[in-house]
């Protein structure tokens, strides 16, 4: 009888037997020496929660609202590209189980299915990520799509306008469609979940780059295709372009820097991401829970701030929470759900997201999600 999960950690490790190797290391490494990468990691393990008893803690609250709509729970999927070849219609399945589960849910221009096989298969509104490409008019097309697939917000990617170079994804020959050699057909071939998966998916490449981008099947790998199409010169006079685009929500994705965050501020935009993309780009950086109190104290009631970066439970999400984020994002936990067990394997991840938040509220005499402070932090000398 296989072992219960009872942690993000054991779907990890499922999905690292189920889905092939370079999928699934494509999900869960980062950039360079993958120094960030660990931080995110670290930093939050290193931050200590304070014990409170003798609170009434029976009702307690993790409703809260995202962007003016209500939320189950302070969470939401963030865009992670390639997602439908961790398990075949993988953003279908994502979206369905953020659905069930009352968070939002985004789709990233690098989707395998795209902005219309989601929004036919799922009812309810979801958020679209999107890249500003080098072609200009491409990057408009994917905005009015996002905007007739009737997407609640948009969220403008600002920290991968050149890739920092993933050594695994070079080792693996990582490349969409998948690249078939001896040694990833003997390894796709030995993750038969998987394969059933692909077999009946909607899409097995980028859904949204379908018929618009041409030669994407000469190159060796992902970052040389990344490197030919987005563009490094993009600045704050794209997002104004961008918000003239969009009538709707505008998020932008990427910022670090409090300076960054009081531009984007400035340009009025709904909602601000801290994040360094995961570990996945500037090896190096600090880490985003490091960088969300300073910006969040630079923005102030200006905009929304929410985090990305190393949430794998409910006590991350937490001490997010009282660093003053309005809601987390899970990227890699997400991941992790959907390769182990699919739309069962995410609905399992944010459940088990949400029942250590509860715990780890009330074990810290918290009733309500929406008011939790930086008191919860313990900090060493303090009563």
């Amino acid at each position: 009888m296989a072992a219960p999960v009872t942690c993000v950690a054991d779907l990890r490790e499922l999905a690292r037997r189920r889905v092939p190797r370079a999928f699934f290391e494509y999900a869960d490494r980062g950039s360079y020496d993958e120094t960030t990468l660990h931080a995110n990691r670290a930093a939050l393990q290193r931050m200590r929660l304070r014990q409170r008893v003798m609170i009434d803690v029976d009702r307690r609250s993790l409703a809260t609202d995202i962007l003016g709509q209500p939320a189950s729970m302070p969470l939401a999927i963030a865009p992670t590209g390639l997602t439908g070849l961790q398990r075949g219609g993988g953003e279908i399945l994502g979206a369905r189980a953020a659905a069930r589960a009352g968070i939002p849910f985004c789709l990233s221009t690098m989707s395998i299915c795209s902005i219309e096989q989601v929004h036919a298969a799922v009812p309810a509104p979801f958020w679209f990520q999107v890249y500003v490409m080098r072609d200009r008019g491409f990057a408009r097309e994917l905005i009015v799509r996002a905007r007739e697939a009737q997407c609640s917000a948009l969220m403008l990617t600002a920290d991968l306008t050149v890739q920092g170079q993933r050594h695994r994804e070079i080792k693996n020959g990582l490349s969409v469609p998948p690249r078939i050699t001896l040694r990833n057909l003997l390894d796709m071939a030995s993750k038969p979940r998987w394969a059933w998966s692909m077999l009946r998916a909607p899409s097995r490449s980028f859904g949204n780059l379908q018929g618009r981008i041409r030669d994407t099947d000469s190159l060796t790998t992902l970052a040389q295709w990344i490197a030919s199409q987005f563009d490094p010169t993009l600045n704050w006079k794209d997002l104004e372009w961008v918000r003239g685009l969009w009538p709707g929500k505008l998020i932008i994705k990427g910022i670090l820097d409090a300076r960054d965050a009081r531009i984007a501020a400035e340009h009025g935009v709904d909602a601000i991401v801290v994040s360094n993309h995961g570990g996945r780009q500037l090896d190096g950086a600090p880490a985003s829970i490091e960088a969300l109190p300073a910006i969040v104290q630079a923005v102030g009631d200006r905009t929304e701030v929410l985090f990305d970066g190393g949430i794998q439970g409910g006590q991350d999400l937490l001490k997010a929470l009282a660093c003053g984020t309005r809601a987390g994002l899970i990227g890699k936990a997400f991941l992790y759900g959907l390769g182990a067990l699919g739309e069962a394997g995410v609905t399992q991840a944010i459940e088990l997201i949400r029942k250590e938040l509860g715990v780890s509220m009330a074990l810290t005499g918290q009733t309500d999600a929406r008011a939790i402070s930086r008191d919860v932090i313990w900090r060493a000398g303090e009563a």
